[in-house]
């Protein structure tokens, strides 16, 4: 199982983890990307199969301490946001000038 971090908007800001099986992490991560837009996802999947898809990983909550780490994150709620991030969608390919240094040598890394 994949741990995935849910970022919206909401007022109680839970940002809840939720398991999904390496199928459904794969499509909705698809080509080695870690980050992914809900707008995204539906757009390239259809708004009734990312209900058939997300239905199931909304009935695995785990606990964030529980987390053996976080696998990919996947945000709602960027029309307000306007959340910017790599073409790529991967945590690695941030530009340096977005990230510290410590980062930079991680994250140079990983690429």
């Amino acid at each position: 199982m994949k741990n995935i971090l849910i970022v919206d908007g909401a007022r109680n800001a839970t940002f809840s983890v939720f398991q999904a099986n390496e199928r459904e992490y794969a499509i909705i991560f698809p080509s080695g990307q870690d980050m992914e837009l809900i707008e995204d996802l539906i757009a390239r999947i259809g708004d009734d199969e990312a209900g058939r898809l997300l239905a199931p990983i909304w009935k695995r909550p785990i606990l964030k301490r529980e987390a053996m780490g976080i696998h990919g994150t996947l945000f709602f709620d960027n029309e307000t946001t306007q959340r910017i991030m790599p073409a790529s969608k991967r945590e690695v390919d941030w530009d340096d000038a977005s990230i510290n240094q410590a980062q930079r040598l991680l994250f140079s890394q990983h690429r």
